[in-house]
């Protein structure tokens, strides 16, 4: 006398349920960032050049530090000449 195993129920797959279409990854926060990214003005390029350093860095703020320097200091030069128009 043996035992008898299902081996059918083994190699079965659960259903799957449909999963919702993809969006890109953060399109939501890109599509909010467009009008934050115009008022950067001549610092745009920058912060998106940033952007770009930390994704392929997995948020790696450390091996993007050339890129924050770099918007830090248009940035603070635009601050700088926004004040003396004033």
């Amino acid at each position: 006398m043996g035992i008898s195993s299902n081996s059918s129920a083994a190699t079965e797959k659960p259903p799957s349920s449909p999963s919702p279409p993809q969006r890109p990854t953060h399109q939501d926060d890109a599509d909010e960032e467009d009008e934050s990214v115009k008022q950067l003005q001549e610092c745009s390029a920058l912060y998106l050049s940033l952007q770009e350093c930390l994704i392929k860095s997995n948020r790696d703020w450390k091996s993007c530090q050339a890129e924050v320097q770099a918007l830090k200091s248009c940035n603070a030069n635009r601050n700088r000449s926004s004040n003396m128009k004033n």
